[in-house]
C-alpha cells in the first residue's frame, strides 16, 4: 500500500471518528424517537401488555427509594436533597429496561403521528389505552404488595404512608399543574436519550427524575403507587385517589409531554424534515 493510500485512509477514519462524535442535529433526533415510536406502535398487544405490567410494579421502586432515604436521615430541611435521588431508582429500572411507561409514549408516538396523523390516530390510541390499563395493574398489584406483604419494615413503611399523603392531599388542581412539569422532564428524558450513551443515559435520568421529586412534581404512574397503597391501608377511598389525583395527574402528565414538548420539538424541525 503506498504512502497517499495510507493518508487517505487515514483521513477516512478521522472523518468517521469525528463524524460519530458529533452532537446530534435536532432533525436527527426527532427521526430517532420517531422511527422508535412507529416500531413501539407495531408491536403485539401482548407485549405492551407484559411490558406494561412489569414498567407499573418496578416504578414502585421510586417510591420505595425515596423513602429508605427519608427514614435513615434526620428530620432537616435539606433531608430532601438527598431523599429525592431515591426517587430516580424505579425510572431508572424502567427506561433502561426498556419497559412501557405510559409518560414517555406521550412524545414517542405522538412525533410519528404528527408525521401521519390520519394513518396513526387509531394505533396510538390503542397502545395509549394498552399501556395505561397494564401500568395501572402493575402499580395496583405494587401497592398491594406494600400495604399487605409486611415485606417493607415499620421506618419504612411509615416513610411510604408520610410521602405517599403528601400526594394525596392535593387538590385536583394541583396536581394537574404540578403534573405538567413532569410531563415535559419525562418527555425530555425521552429527547435526550438518543445523544446519550452508557453512564450519559444513567446520568440524564438520573437528573431529570432527580428535579420531578425535587420540585414535588407528580407522575401518574409512580404517583398511583403512593395513593392506590393509601386506599389499601384505608387512608383514603378509590374515589379520590381516581378523581383527585390520578385523572387530574393524567392530563398534567399528557399536556406536558404532548402539546408542550412534542409539538414544540416538531415545530423547531419541521423545515428540516
Amino acid at each position: 500500500m503506498s504512502e497517499t493510500e495510507t493518508e487517505q485512509e487515514e483521513e477516512i477514519r478521522e472523518e468517521e471518528e469525528v463524524a460519530e462524535a458529533a452532537r446530534l442535529a435536532a432533525w436527527q433526533i426527532f427521526e430517532v424517537i420517531r422511527r422508535d415510536g412507529e416500531e413501539e406502535l407495531e408491536r403485539p398487544t401482548s407485549s405492551l401488555v407484559w411490558s406494561g405490567i412489569a414498567a407499573g410494579i418496578l416504578i414502585s421502586f421510586s417510591v420505595l427509594g425515596e423513602a429508605f432515604f427519608l427514614a435513615r436521615l434526620p428530620d432537616a430541611e435539606w433531608s430532601t436533597l438527598i431523599a429525592s435521588l431515591g426517587y430516580s431508582a424505579g425510572f431508572l429500572i424502567v427506561i433502561l429496561g426498556r419497559m412501557q411507561l405510559f409518560t414517555e409514549n406521550t412524545i414517542t408516538t405522538i412525533l410519528p403521528l404528527s408525521h401521519r396523523p390520519k394513518t396513526l390516530l387509531m394505533p396510538v390510541a390503542r397502545l395509549w389505552g394498552i399501556v395505561f390499563a397494564a401500568n395501572m395493574v402493575g402499580t395496583t398489584i405494587a401497592a398491594a404488595f406494600i400495604a399487605y406483604s409486611g415485606a417493607i419494615v415499620p421506618p419504612y413503611f411509615e416513610a411510604v404512608i408520610d410521602i405517599s399523603q403528601k400526594v394525596a392531599d392535593l387538590s385536583a388542581g394541583e396536581a394537574l399543574i404540578r403534573g405538567i412539569p413532569a410531563g415535559i422532564l419525562i418527555a425530555g428524558i425521552v429527547w435526550m436519550l438518543p445523544s446519550s450513551t452508557g453512564a450519559g443515559s444513567f446520568l440524564v435520568i438520573l437528573a431529570f427524575t432527580y428535579l420531578i421529586a425535587l420540585g414535588e412534581f407528580t407522575h401518574v404512574i409512580a404517583g398511583s403507587v403512593e395513593v392506590i397503597a393509601l386506599v389499601f391501608t384505608g387512608d383514603i377511598s378509590l374515589g379520590h385517589a381516581v378523581f383527585q389525583s390520578i385523572v387530574p395527574t393524567f392530563v398534567g402528565n399528557v399536556i406536558g409531554g404532548t402539546p408542550v414538548f412534542a409539538l414544540l420539538a416538531r415545530c423547531q424541525v419541521m423545515d428540516e424534515l
